[in-house]
């Protein structure tokens, strides 16, 4: 059966886990929002949401270099060294900063993106459709900026090794959040690509 867009939404919004596990258990459950809710809670994913406001100071540093020309260095934090130090734990900070290696996302979230940037995105975003319908021209702009976000914010980004892209960054959050028991949170990160100053106009000395 077709399970709209808005019931996976309203599932997902109760309960924190990835649009694919909301879509899944909708499905499974035949539609039936209740039924879903329980395949969540059984699988540990409907959890993860009342975990995401408890305290993470402990985990990981890692770091990541693809071919010695592009370096990823992360700060993977959750709620106790124990869980840090599990394979579950080391595989997620490794696929993250792979991850970011490969899709060069410039925030972690929409959090971090000032209003003047947002701002900006939308006046060139109205530009580009001057001549449509005050009312069309919002849903288009809203539209054009949720791409925006996607594209350039970590946690919206499709995670890069998701043979399906559908899975986001965060959806695999949540996912290792449900498994792991602890609250997860990508707390920075940085990225260098080799020349990249020197290719930007950065004059080097001689």
């Amino acid at each position: 059966m077709e399970i709209s867009a808005s019931l996976v939404k309203d599932l997902r919004e109760k309960t924190g886990a990835g649009m694919m596990d909301c879509k899944k258990a909708l499905t499974e459950a035949a539609g039936d929002f209740e039924k879903a809710l329980d395949v969540l809670r059984k699988r540990g994913l409907a959890s993860a949401a009342k975990k995401s406001g408890r305290k993470a100071s402990e985990g990981v540093i890692y770091s990541y270099i693809h071919m010695d020309k592009i370096g990823v260095m992360i700060e993977l934090n959750c709620e106790t060294d124990f869980v840090a130090k599990t394979d579950d734990y080391k595989e997620l900070a490794k696929d993250i900063a792979m991850h970011i290696a490969a899709a060069s996302p410039d925030y972690i979230d929409t959090t971090e993106i000032s209003a003047e940037v947002i701002e900006r995105e939308r006046e060139i975003y109205k530009a580009q459709v001057v001549n449509k319908p005050a009312n069309v021209v919002d849903k288009i702009v809203e539209g054009k900026l949720e791409k925006f976000y996607s594209e350039r914010c970590l946690l919206k980004q499709i995670f890069v090794k998701d043979p399906d892209q559908k899975k986001t960054i965060n959806d695999l959050l949540v996912e290792k959040i449900a498994k792991l028991g602890e609250n997860i949170v990508v707390r920075r990160f940085v990225r260098f690509q080799l020349g990249e100053t020197i290719a930007s106009g950065e004059q080097t000395e001689e």
